[in-house]
């Protein structure tokens, strides 16, 4: 099953959530909102620099993480 990541359109919290399916709206872990949106992801890229180059990451990134919580494993 594919992983998502998704942002509450109410509190603004970014999050990850498996999704199987078509999931008509995930609810946000924080404020329990549905009005979530989700984002496009870049799996195995970084942006680096002031323009926002995207360059290919060399490290596993979150693949290997236990964390639900991408900005804890970089």
């Amino acid at each position: 099953m594919p992983i998502y990541e998704f942002r509450c359109t109410r509190c603004g919290r970014e999050f990850e959530e498996i999704v199987s399916g078509q999931a008509a709206s995930v609810p946000c872990p924080a404020c329990k909102s549905k009005k979530t949106k989700k984002l496009m992801s870049a799996f195995s890229f970084k942006s680096t620099g002031p323009g926002g180059t995207v360059t290919a990451s060399s490290s596993s990134g979150c693949a290997s993480c236990a964390s639900k919580n991408c900005s804890s494993c970089r």
